[in-house]
C-alpha cells in the first residue's frame, strides 16, 4: 500500500508556507495559455532520442496506429522556434548496449516529456486548470541501504564521525562563507549521507530528535538555492534523494515539515536547470537520479520523471562502459552508482511503479566489475584513489542490490584483470588511466597489481587519495596518486601518467596491450597475464611490459618487468628504475643474506618468500610505506624496492613470490 507523509490534501488548505508561494491567478492564466500553445507547437517536432535513425523510423511506424486510436491529432501550426536540443548519443558512441537505453514511452508521454524539457512546469502539463497540489511526499520509502551504525551512534552522542574524524555538531557552521570543515566532513554533511547512518543506528523515536536538530541548522543556513559546496550538483542531488528516502525522520515535526517540503520543491526546480551543467558525468548521473526520485515522490511529478528518466539513461550510456565499469575506473564511484540505482528502485516500489528496464539492467551490469576488485576477505582493492573498503560494506551493498553474479574476469575499459587460484586472488591494472573529464582522484597506476591469499593482503597499493583531508593529510594526496604509490615499475621517479591538481590526469599512458591465457606445464597449469604501456616512451624512449604468471594452486606468482625500446633507434645512456612491491598491513619483511630475496612473515602465521631471478645487478631494499584502510586511516607498512640503472636499449627483471611450507 502506498502511504503519504504529511497531511492529506484538503481543498483550499496549505502546507508550510504554500500560501505565500501561490501565484496570482492572472499570471497562472497567462502561463496556462502559453503552455498549451507550446505543447501544440511541440507536437510537430521530433523528440531527441538515443536511438538510431532506423530504430526511430521503425518505432514511429509501430506507434502511429496506437496514437490515432488514443487521441485525435494535435494542431500543427507553423513552427518559428524549435525546442531546446538535448545531446544525443549515437549508437556508435553509446557505451551501454542499446537494448538498455531510454525507456519507451507512449506518444502522449513523449509529448509531455518534450514540453517539460522546453520549460513548461509540471503542474501546467498535468492539471492546467486545477489548483496547485498541496506539497507533500506521496509515499514512504523503505530504505534499502543500512548506514554505519558507529557513525549514527556518534551523531546521537552529539558529533559527526567521518573516516575517523570527530566534529561536534555545535561547532559546525553550515552557513555559506563560514570556516569550512575538512573536505570529507563537508561532503558528508551537505550530501546528508549522515541521515542514512542515523537511520541505521536505532528506531525512529530514538533518532528523530537528532535528525531534526541538524536538519533545522542546515535549513536556517540555506533557505534558498545558491552557490558553494552545498549547492554543487552532486551534493544537492544526494541531499534531495536522502530527504525523500528518509522523509519520516525530517517530516515528523509540523513546524519543520512545511519548510522542508518548500525546500524540496525549490531544490528540485533548481536541479532541473543545473543538472545539465554538472562538472562531470558522475555528478550528472546523480542529478538525473535525484530528479527521477522527485518525479516519483512529489505531487504532479510525472513530467519531471519522464524528463529525468530519459536524461538518466543518456548519462549512464556515457558513464558506464560496455563491460560494466564506469569511466572513472574508481571502485568507490562504482559502489556509489550501485547505491544510487538501489535507492531508485526502492522509490519506484514505494509508489507501486515499475522501474524502467535500463535501471535493473545497469545494476546487473556494474556488479561483476565491482566483484573483480574484491580480495579474498571481501574488501576492495586500492585503485584510483579508493581505500580498502571493508568487506561488510561491500557485501551489504551487493545484497541490497539483489544482483547475484560472478566477478568479471576479462574486462575491457574497466581494466582490472582478476585471476584466482585456490584461495589466492590477483588483481592487475591493465588499462590506461581514466580520461581527464572522468577522473576525480586519478592515479598513474598502469601495470600495478595487488595479491592476497587466504584473506590476507600480501601486495597492495597505498590508496586513499579520494579521502585526503581527513585522517589522510591533504598534502600527500598527489603522492598517493603517483606511480610510486603503486606496486609497479617507475623510471626516474617520474609518473607514467602526469598527475594534475583536483584529481585530474595529464599526458602519459595512451595505449595498453593485453594478453591473457591459461598455460600448462610440468608443475601444473597457470594463468598468464601480459600487458605493456607507452607511458615512458615520450620521455625515455622505453615501453614497460609486465608478465604475471599465477600458478593454479595459488602458491606462486612469477613476474617479469621488461623495458623495451619504443622505436628502432634506441637512445644512449642509462635510466634509473625502481620496482616497488608495497606489502600488506602487518607483514614483516627481512632481507636474505645475499640481498637478492626477502622473507615475508604474515599476520596469520604463514610465510612467503620473494626472490630476484638471474644475475641481478641492482639492489633490493626494505623501505617504509603506508596503506589506507577502509576507514580512511593511514597505516604504516613496508615495501620491497628493486632499483638500479637500466640501459636505454632495454632490460629485463624477473622475480618470484612463493608460499613456504
Amino acid at each position: 500500500m502506498t502511504d503519504s507523509i504529511g497531511p492529506d490534501p484538503v481543498a483550499g488548505g496549505t502546507v508550510g508556507d504554500d500560501a505565500d508561494d501561490a501565484p496570482d491567478r492572472t499570471v497562472l492564466d497567462r502561463e496556462e495559455r502559453a503552455a498549451r500553445q507550446l505543447i501544440m507547437t511541440l507536437g510537430s517536432q521530433p523528440e531527441p532520442t538515443a536511438l538510431s535513425k532506423e530504430e526511430v523510423a521503425r518505432e514511429g511506424a509501430a506507434q502511429e496506429g496506437a496514437a490515432r486510436e488514443q487521441a485525435a491529432p494535435l494542431p500543427t501550426p507553423r513552427v518559428e522556434k524549435t525546442a531546446p536540443e538535448v545531446e544525443v548519443l549515437a549508437p556508435s558512441r553509446a557505451l551501454v548496449p542499446q537494448e538498455i537505453g531510454a525507456p519507451r514511452v507512449s506518444p502522449v508521454e513523449r509529448l509531455v516529456r518534450m514540453a517539460y524539457t522546453a520549460g513548461v512546469r509540471g503542474r501546467l502539463i498535468t492539471s492546467p486548470l486545477g489548483k496547485p497540489a498541496k506539497r507533500r511526499v506521496l509515499a514512504t520509502v523503505t530504505p534499502p541501504l543500512a548506514g554505519e551504525r558507529a557513525a549514527g551512534m556518534a551523531l546521537r552522542a552529539g558529533h559527526f564521525l567521518v573516516q575517523g574524524i570527530k566534529l561536534p555538531i555545535s561547532q559546525l557552521d553550515f552557513a555559506p562563507g563560514s570556516a569550512r570543515p575538512a573536505p570529507p566532513i563537508e561532503r558528508h554533511v551537505h550530501s546528508y549521507a549522515w541521515l542514512r547512518d542515523l537511520a541505521g543506528s536505532g528506531a525512529r523515536p530514538q533518532v528523530e530528535a537528532t535528525a531534526l536538530r541538524i536538519h533545522r541548522l542546515w535549513l536556517d543556513a540555506h533557505p534558498l538555492p545558491g552557490k558553494g559546496p552545498a549547492w554543487e550538483v552532486e551534493a544537492s542531488a544526494k541531499r534531495m534523494l536522502a530527504w525523500l528516502v528518509h522523509a519520516p525522520l525530517i517530516l515528523s515535526n509540523k513546524a519543520v515539515r512545511g519548510r522542508t517540503l518548500a525546500a524540496l520543491d525549490k531544490a528540485a526546480r533548481w536541479l532541473d536547470g543545473a543538472v545539465s551543467k554538472a562538472p562531470d558525468k558522475q555528478a550528472e548521473v546523480f542529478g538525473w537520479g535525484a530528479l527521477v526520485a522527485a518525479g516519483l515522490l512529489l505531487p504532479e511529478g510525472k513530467p519531471r520523471r519522464l524528463f529525468a528518466e530519459a536524461g538518466l539513461s543518456r548519462a549512464l550510456g556515457d558513464f558506464v562502459g560496455e563491460d560494466g565499469g564506469i569511466q572513472s575506473r574508481s571502485p568507490l564511484g562504482q559502489m556509489e552508482l550501485l547505491e544510487l540505482l538501489t535507492e531508485l528502485v526502492a522509490c519506484y516500489r514505494a509508489t507501486n511503479t515499475e522501474p524502467p528496464k535500463f535501471i535493473g539492467a545497469v545494476s546487473e551490469l556494474i556488479v561483476p566489475p565491482l566483484l573483480a576488485v574484491m580480495h579474498g576477505e571481501g574488501g576492495m582493492g586500492n585503485w584510483q584513489g579508493a581505500g580498502a573498503v571493508t568487506a561488510d560494506r561491500v557485501a551489504t551493498l551487493i545484497k541490497a542490490s539483489g544482483v547475484r553474479t560472478r566477478p568479471l574476469k576479462e574486462p575491457r575499459g574497466w581494466g582490472y584483470h582478476r585471476a584466482s587460484a585456490g584461495k589466492t586472488v590477483l588483481q592487475f591494472d591493465a588499462a590506461p588511466p581514466p580520461l581527464a573529464r572522468y577522473a576525480r582522484s586519478g592515479c598513474a597506476s598502469t601495470l600495478a597489481f595487488e595479491l592476497s591469499a587466504h584473506g590476507q593482503r600480501i601486495i597492495v597499493n597505498c590508496g586513499g587519495a579520494a579521502w585526503a583531508g581527513g585522517q589522510v593529510p591533504a598534502r600527500i594526496e598527489q603522492g598517493l596518486r603517483a606511480t610510486a604509490a603503486h606496486s609497479t615499475l617507475v623510471l626516474e621517479d617520474v609518473n607514467s601518467t602526469a598527475i594534475l591538481i583536483k584529481g585530474k590526469l595529464g599526458a602519459g599512458v595512451g595505449e595498453v596491450e593485453v594478453d591473457r591465457r591459461t598455460v600448462g606445464g610440468k608443475r601444473g597449469g597457470a594463468t598468464r597475464l601480459e600487458a605493456s604501456h607507452d607511458g615512458y616512451a615520450g620521455r625515455f624512449g622505453l615501453n614497460h611490459r609486465r608478465v604475471l604468471v599465477l600458478r593454479e594452486d595459488g602458491t606462486e606468482l612469477a613476474g617479469e618487468d621488461v623495458l623495451l625500446p619504443a622505436s628502432k633507434r634506441g637512445k644512449r645512456g642509462k635510466v634509473g628504475y625502481a620496482i616497488r612491491f608495497h606489502l600488506g598491513p602487518g607483514i614483516a619483511a627481512r632481507l636474505s643474506e645475499d640481498r637478492k630475496g626477502a622473507g615475508l612473515a604474515l599476520p596469520d602465521g604463514t610465510h612467503w618468500q620473494f626472490r630476484v631471478a638471474g644475475e641481478y645487478t641492482g639492489t633490493l631494499s626494505v623501505e617504509d610505506s603506508l596503506f589506507v584502510d577502509g576507514e580512511g586511516r593511514p597505516q604504516p607498512i613496508q615495501q620491497l624496492v628493486l632499483q638500479g640503472m637500466a640501459p636505454r636499449s632495454g632490460g629485463s627483471f624477473a622475480w618470484l613470490f612463493k608460499k613456504m611450507g
